[in-house]
């Protein structure tokens, strides 16, 4: 299934306009995710919209913003007085100025999204406005409107396309001062910086954001398999921590030791892994590897057999189709 647009609308440079479409660069669908479910039925626990004060459930239709100004007292704010303060940038991405991308404090950051022509038209003027920005090596600094609110967008081309990184306004960031103030300023010898500078020598390698592993993830798709297959689930011990670093200098000269040849080892071995594996698709994702259950219950179907096209089907690992969000 092709992804949907978060967002549908216009990017505008001056009087350069052109139709275009916003989508997520990122996606958490390919992570194992739970459900609550009732211990006692097995049955998935499903939540009710209620009254906090009667308990009585409440309809959709009966629901309504309302901002809190006191304990009992909300302001209540209907969806065409919302409608009302709606904003340009709710169907149009201005661009308003050019900054360094060097200016921009990673704390600003929020999420990335892909921007690309909608359509058929409009290529050209997109292509202008690209290689706009590409050659006077800046990021363009917009506004656009996600699920009713508007954000600041940084722009930046990224191959054909662009690339819209969310940004947060200053009220969202918090200031450095209050946690760093009670930081003490020590004084480092020439030899620990010394050392310090070697151990990461030994850890320095390029960007290489495919050799992550996500040991989590993995320890979840294990435990569901082991789990579905009835295997025993052994407990781990608990890890025995190095404690206290008493002496500094000792700490420094015995991780240098260890980190001599084993992280150039291990990253060779996984870089190696990957050499031999052929890419996977984006859609077939981590949670394929888990394993398919056969029939309700796993025991009732293994009693019975299963025809050749079930049984083909079956030996297929079964993902759940991801939800797109909806724009907002």
């Amino acid at each position: 299934m092709a992804p949907r647009a978060n967002w549908k609308g216009f990017l505008r440079l001056s009087l350069v306009t052109c139709p275009v479409a916003l989508y997520p660069a990122t996606s958490d669908t390919e992570k194992v995710s739970f459900n609550q479910i009732n211990r006692k039925t097995g049955h998935r626990i499903k939540y009710l919209k209620v009254d906090a004060e009667t308990g009585d459930e409440v309809t959709s239709e009966d629901i309504v913003k309302g901002y809190k100004v006191d304990t009992d007292t909300y302001i209540e704010v209907t969806k065409d007085e919302l409608d009302e303060i709606a904003l340009d940038s709710t169907h149009t991405i201005e661009i308003d100025e050019f900054v360094p991308k060097a200016d921009i404090d990673n704390r600003y950051l929020i999420r990335p999204y892909y921007l690309v022509p909608d359509g058929k038209v409009g290529h050209d003027a997109f292509a202008v406005i690209r290689e706009t920005i590409r050659s006077m090596d800046k990021v363009a600094i917009g506004r656009v409107v996600l699920t009713n609110r508007e954000h600041i967008i940084a722009l930046e081309p990224l191959e054909s396309g662009l690339m819209g990184t969310l940004l947060r306004y200053p009220y969202e960031v918090r200031s450095e001062k209050e946690y760093f103030d009670d930081i003490q300023d020590v004084k480092l010898t020439k030899d620990m910086l010394d050392l310090a500078k070697h151990i990461v020598e030994k850890k320095s390698g390029a960007f290489e954001p495919e050799l992550f592993e996500d040991h989590y993830e993995a320890a979840l798709i294990d435990l569901i398999n082991k789990k579905r297959a009835g295997a025993p689930i052994a407990t781990k011990a608990a890890p025995k921590t190095g404690g206290n670093v008493i002496n500094l200098m000792d700490a420094l000269k015995k991780s240098l030791a260890s980190e001599k040849d084993a992280a150039p080892a291990a990253k060779e071995t996984v870089k190696e892994a990957v050499k031999g594996k052929k890419p996977k698709k984006r859609a077939e994702g981590q949670r394929e590897m888990l394993l398919p259950i056969s029939g309700k219950g796993g025991k009732e179907a293994a009693a019975k057999p299963a025809p050749k096209e079930a049984a083909k089907k079956a030996d297929k690992p079964v993902r759940a189709p991801a939800r797109a969000k909806k724009a907002g």
